[in-house]
């Protein structure tokens, strides 16, 4: 047990005194609360996750509280010296700096995330290695937040996909600024889901989610394409396992699901979309390294592609400035597939009890395996 059920007991009622404001802490109710495990939180996450932390009388957290604005990176490396774990989101960059500035008694890192190109794995894994060499039971461990997010990135992949092929912010702004005159034969005209050709890049639950909510549209066929054929997930929705060139050419719809690595960085290029019709549309919610933005500009002002709509961009935010902006055919989110109260809600929890786990040197939720 990670403390008895007694002092367990007694710092859940330090934690509601505390939170309620009923009166302040005894030296003997401060003197055990010191002797928990730190964590700093680098975000004000949602509500679910604090109330984790604050009620399981484990920890004694402190966090960045703020929802607006990120920590700053001098505030960051100042406030992780000496803690046991760190709860972060995707905007905080996990590297050597912070775990060096963390130092040894860092033990658990859990994301707020279903992705963890902010985290460094290679950073992380040394420490692991350093810890193994001088005996210690265990290095640092690293969870993060898949699958609840699943439905939210879908629905809000389907919904982009339609605002975007069908041009429903073009319409919305003629529609605000006068241009809606006479009816016209080819005015704001789009592309159909029926009887197209869907095309998924990097196909796991949430590609096979997105399929399974653009089946009912008439969806011809869906194909996708991946590191190695996926014959379990692809029966689900009936999906094609075909070569990315393949992918590039037979697809109406392209839909990237894929994480990124070193491997998937900027795999759409300018080789991929010379390779798509005319008519394709692009859509990724996936994460922003994954696409050559330049590339994607020059494909889209050409008109070598029809549209894009991106929930994620390089940086982010992306600089009002940026070129993309100025094509009507580009749809651009502020990266809010997950957006939703429930999923949000979900993924805090999941990371606070990945942390507790972590601490208590008992299995995770949902582990990232160094």
């Amino acid at each position: 047990m990670w403390c008895s059920r007694v002092a367990l007991r007694r710092l859940q009622r330090v934690a509601a005194a505390s939170l309620n404001g009923t009166g302040g802490l005894t030296s003997t109710m401060q003197k055990e609360m010191s002797t928990l495990p730190r964590v700093y939180v680098t975000r004000q996450i949602p509500p679910e996750g604090l109330k984790i932390l604050r009620e399981s009388g484990q920890v004694q957290f402190e966090l960045w509280d703020s929802d607006d604005v990120p920590v700053p990176r001098k505030e960051l490396l100042q406030k992780v010296k000496g803690v046991d774990a760190l709860l972060c989101v995707l905007t905080e960059k996990i590297d050597k700096e912070v775990l060096d500035a963390a130092g040894p008694n860092l033990k658990v890192v859990s994301t707020m995330s279903v992705g963890f190109d902010h985290l460094s794995l290679e950073e992380l894994k040394k420490r692991l290695l350093v810890c193994v060499c001088v005996f210690l039971p265990r290095g640092i461990r690293v969870g993060y937040t898949p699958d609840v997010l699943t439905d939210a990135v879908a629905e809000l992949t389907v919904a982009l996909l339609l605002t975007t092929s069908r041009r429903l912010i073009e319409a919305t702004h003629e529609a605000k600024t006068g241009g809606w005159g006479t009816w016209r034969t080819l005015w704001l005209c789009g592309y159909e889901l029926a009887d197209s050709t869907v095309g998924i890049l990097g196909l796991g639950r949430i590609g096979v989610a997105i399929a399974e909510r653009l089946a009912p549209f008439k969806v011809k066929k869906f194909i996708y394409t991946d590191v190695a054929p996926r014959p379990e997930l692809a029966r689900a929705i009936n999906a094609e396992y075909v070569s990315m060139d393949e992918l590039a050419k037979q697809s109406d719809f392209l839909a990237v699901c894929c994480a990124l690595t070193p491997e998937t960085k900027e795999v759409c290029n300018k080789n991929l979309f010379s390779k798509m019709k005319k008519t394709s549309i692009f859509i990724n919610t996936s994460r922003g390294g994954v696409v050559n933005q330049d590339d994607l500009y020059e494909a889209l002002s050409s008109g070598q592609i029809a549209a894009a709509g991106l929930d994620v961009t390089v940086p982010e935010p992306l600089p009002t400035s940026h070129p993309l902006f100025t094509l009507k055919n580009c749809v651009i989110l502020p990266h809010i597939a997950s957006a939703s109260y429930s999923t949000r809600g979900a993924m805090s929890a999941l990371a606070a009890n990945n942390l507790l786990l972590g601490l208590r040197r008992e299995p995770m939720i949902k582990e990232i395996k160094l």
